[in-house]
């Protein structure tokens, strides 16, 4: 799951480098980009007009989904909002009234929008905001139920049953008994932070 997480973090990112990417690879639309992109030279993978809109466009869908999927656990929505006007931005500019600086104003906004993500998720992992510190830890011999406070700054590796005195310690693979038994994983495994163990 950590792994999924990362990547879905990384789609807003991806999308909005792809969809700047593809409007450098668009000179003949985007005069202020041909310039840069002549020079980098962009311009001489010849890559078909359409095609290179239409990656625009799709990149600029995948900045939006991974906006959406940050938002709800950053609980911040302002990228979103931010990035969904501009995508809306770059889809009228494309389907219903074409103008240059419109696009470079969605591409502009989408870029904004990951930017202040990423800044919005590294002061998460930095201040611990939406981590759970209380799990349930379930016994596997006897099935009790017993809600505990996990640390924040170490892994408990060894946990004694209340019930019937069982000493559970983390499956392999697992960093403590929490990741192993526990109705929420531990605070690292939340942030996507490399655990303790």
């Amino acid at each position: 799951m950590g792994r999924l997480t990362r990547t879905v973090a990384l789609l807003d990112g991806i999308g909005s480098v792809g969809a700047l990417v593809m409007a450098f690879a668009a000179p003949c639309c985007l005069p202020l980009f041909a310039m840069i992109a002549g020079a980098v030279g962009i311009t001489a993978l010849g890559l078909n007009e359409k095609f290179v809109l239409f990656a625009l466009q799709a990149f600029a869908v995948i900045a939006v989904v991974g906006l959406a999927f940050a938002a709800s656990p950053l609980g911040q929505f302002g990228p979103l909002i931010l990035g969904g006007l501009a995508a809306f931005v770059l889809f009228f500019s494309f389907h219903a009234r074409f103008s240059a600086p419109l696009v470079y104003l969605g591409l502009g906004g989408l870029c904004v929008a990951s930017v202040w993500n990423y800044f919005l998720s590294r002061k998460r992992r930095g201040d611990g905001v939406g981590v759970i510190l209380q799990s349930v830890i379930t016994c596997p011999k006897c099935g009790n139920h017993s809600e505990e406070t996990m640390p924040t700054d170490a892994c408990l590796f060894f946990y004694n049953c209340s019930f019937c005195g069982a000493r559970l310690k983390p499956k392999a693979g697992d960093c403590c008994v929490f990741c192993s038994y526990g109705s929420v994983a531990c605070p690292p495994k939340q942030l996507d932070a490399s655990c303790c163990a």
